[in-house]
């Protein structure tokens, strides 16, 4: 499994987890954080480890939000744009509309939707809607809700920068959302945290809900351009970089990623999978992974030891790990 394809980053301590996970040749599979659709509001300024309630955001109306996507089953994450984000400069920087995006609609036909928004408590409009509008990505009921969210022309991918999270995640995150930002302006955005930070530079791809890990400013672009096709880059398929879509459970992620490598399928709704616990076997799912041609690979998913002990955060102490291994049924 190689990384190469993910340097040039920013400069990391020896011990950063990213860096001995990189060392590794840690799989990354499976290990998508789990949403079923995401929220993402623009907050200028630092973030803190708890970004919703964490920032210059009204901590209310994040504690809100937040409550909100995770009660449906989604995530809530704060984004800006990439650059300098000092306290100090941004305390006196008057920012007139928050951007604001809504990507749902992950297991069937994903949408994006976004606003500039002068108030963002407008946001607690969404939580009138009724309980399975968003998981389920009913977009007619959420513009019905706020006629300010509009169809988004353009795929989006937010990498993460949330160095009060893990310093993986600025150093790592940051240089690449820069440069990437630079030649897609408008399409990639710093975020708070997402989890994955062993994999930094890690980012989410909307309206997809594709999770990568270990991107680099050619592959955060060569991303969005085969996005904008509906389609994933050859470069971030495999153990490495894909980590999944996020409306999957874990098992199902590492078969469909596994999957896809295998056949070199590129269209990002092209597979379909489904995963049940094996009754004969401790941590084993039994998957299907069916693609729209109507071929169907039925394959086991095995959650086991990696046999590495590597820290899961900056700073931690190295633990046991595990990893995603997926086998042809008839090779189990």
């Amino acid at each position: 499994m190689s990384i190469a394809a993910a340097e040039p980053r920013g400069r990391s301590r020896p011990d950063a987890c990213s860096l001995l996970w990189d060392q590794a040749h840690a799989s990354a599979l499976g290990t998508a954080p789990a949403a079923r659709f995401w929220l993402a509001l623009e907050q200028n300024g630092p973030w803190g480890a708890r970004a919703a309630t964490q920032s210059h955001l009204d901590p209310d109306l994040g504690r809100s939000l937040d409550r909100m996507c995770q009660d449906a089953g989604g995530r809530f994450i704060l984004i800006r744009r990439p650059g300098s984000h000092s306290d100090q400069r941004d305390r006196t920087r008057q920012v007139q509309t928050h951007r604001v995006y809504l990507g749902a609609g992950l297991a069937a036909l994903p949408w994006l939707l976004q606003a500039d928004l002068d108030d963002p408590a407008r946001l607690k409009q969404l939580d009138q809607l009724p309980g399975a509008a968003l998981g389920s990505g009913d977009i007619n009921a959420v513009q019905a809700a706020m006629g300010e969210l509009q169809c988004s022309p353009r795929p989006v991918l937010l990498i993460c920068s949330n160095s009060r999270r893990d310093l993986c995640c600025s150093v790592r995150g940051r240089p690449v959302a820069l440069e990437s930002g630079s030649q897609r302006p408008g399409q990639v955005w710093e975020c708070s945290h997402t989890g994955g930070h062993r994999f930094a530079p890690t980012g989410v791809l909307l309206p997809y809900g594709q999770t990568f890990g270990r991107l680099c400013a050619v592959s955060a672009v060569a991303a969005l351009d085969a996005a904008a096709r509906g389609e994933l880059p050859a470069e971030l398929l495999g153990a490495a970089c894909d980590r999944g879509r996020s409306h999957l459970g874990a098992p199902e992620q590492a078969a469909e990623s596994v999957v896809r490598a295998h056949i070199g399928e590129l269209r990002l709704h092209a597979l379909s999978t489904t995963a049940a616990p094996r009754a004969d076997r401790e941590n084993a799912w039994q998957c299907q992974v069916t693609h729209l041609d109507g071929r169907r690979w039925d394959v086991v998913a095995v959650r086991g030891p990696s046999g590495d002990n590597l820290p899961e955060s900056c700073g931690k102490q190295a633990v046991p790990t595990w990893r995603w291994t997926v086998v042809n049924d008839s090779d189990r």
